[in-house]
């Protein structure tokens, strides 16, 4: 495993969706759908396979290897 990215967001949630969009881990919404949709993509260890499903700051993200901890904007 590779070490952790953070990514901050300015609100409360943000949908799982944008989120791996957001971190660069993929290239647009719709490999974003397929991933999730795939069963790829875990939130907190737990395999998520809603697009719209909502990630807070504390959070874990989990594609391919690599780790994104949802942190709040300062």
């Amino acid at each position: 495993m590779s070490t952790p990215l953070e990514v901050a967001i300015r609100d409360q949630s943000i949908r799982l969706g944008q989120l791996i969009k957001l971190a660069g881990l993929v290239d647009d919404g719709g490999a974003a759908r397929e991933a999730i949709e795939r069963g790829l993509v875990a939130v907190n260890g737990e395999i998520e396979t809603r697009r719209g499903a909502q990630v807070r700051p504390g959070d874990r993200v989990t594609f391919e290897g690599q780790n994104v901890d949802v942190v709040t904007r300062a």
